[in-house]
């Protein structure tokens, strides 16, 4: 049965490996399900989480937060080799802007 309250993060893609779609869950890595159409693999994801979670809770475990519901700070250090960090630097001071403001549309392309 899968959770009523389910807000995890899924996707469904093609597995030219296998031959079929595959479901996959952001917050639980480790688990997957292949089946013959994208929905039928979204359905076995969800409930292969739901099964995990009632696993991990009725064993006192920690049930993983879904990342819809987790609060971001909008914040997170990236490095990147020197040549590239002058390069960013001269291409936004010629835009006119921040080099925070330069990465950040970049990263949103």
């Amino acid at each position: 049965m899968v959770l009523e309250q389910d807000r995890y993060t899924y996707r469904v893609t093609w597995a030219e490996e296998d031959g079929e779609y595959v479901g996959l869950c952001a917050e639980f890595p480790s688990l997957s399900w292949l089946a013959g159409t994208p929905e039928e693999a979204l359905q076995g994801i969800r409930q292969v989480v739901a099964d995990c979670v009632a696993d991990l809770e009725a064993n006192n475990e920690v049930v993983p937060e879904p990342m819809a519901i987790r609060q971001y700070s909008g914040k997170f250090l990236v490095r990147v080799p020197p040549e590239l960090h002058r390069q960013l630097a001269i291409e936004a001071a010629e835009a006119g802007v921040s080099l925070n403001r330069l990465a950040s549309v970049k990263l949103g392309q």
